[in-house]
């Protein structure tokens, strides 16, 4: 969350309140958020300085606006442009993408073909295990289960073989030379 969080405040500085709706109003797609976890991640971004508060609204509110620092700068490009960590392929790839617009242009295919690899390379340990399962005899009294467990494995092909044609597609238009 902290580097969705840099790549929000990069694109404009923003109080707590506007972060929270940042994520309503997009981020949520991929990446869900209370606005107390938004809040927590803040404070930590804060305490490493990555962040500052740019302005603090003199009324009794006290609204603070916060904007990300050199050091945030480099953390976020570090995290855009390194390896896809996350649990899958939606946590690692569509962030990334979702803020793709803010690395130089030269920056962005290379990062691409991560995401291609990535899936790939899930998308391989998916089809083994399919392979795996149509080895396997599923006794009379399980086979009910086990079609819509296969399904679901089904289902995650699927996905990621719509993902790679996908992303595979973006980073064609991205070298097109007509763009």
């Amino acid at each position: 969350m902290a580097h969705v969080i840099l790549g929000l405040l990069l694109i404009a500085p923003q109080s707590l309140y506007g972060l929270v709706k940042a994520f309503e109003a997009g981020v949520s797609l991929f990446y869900s958020a209370s606005s107390g976890s938004i809040k927590r991640a803040l404070d930590g971004l804060l305490a490493q300085g990555l962040i500052e508060v740019a302005s603090v609204d003199p009324s009794a509110r006290g609204k603070k606006v916060y904007r990300v620092t050199d050091s945030g700068r480099e953390e976020f490009r570090s995290w855009m442009t390194g390896e896809l960590a996350g649990p899958d392929l939606e946590t690692a790839a569509l962030p990334r993408l979702f803020f793709l617009g803010l690395l130089a242009p030269a920056e962005r295919a290379p990062l691409l073909r991560k995401v291609i690899a990535r899936i790939e390379s899930d998308l391989a340990v998916l089809l083994a295990l399919a392979r795996r399962l149509d080895s396997i005899e599923v006794p009379e009294d399980q086979r009910d289960v086990a079609t819509h467990q296969l399904a679901t494995l089904d289902y995650g092909i699927a996905s990621h073989r719509l993902a790679l044609d996908w992303f595979r597609g973006h980073l064609a238009r991205l070298e097109s030379p007509e763009r």
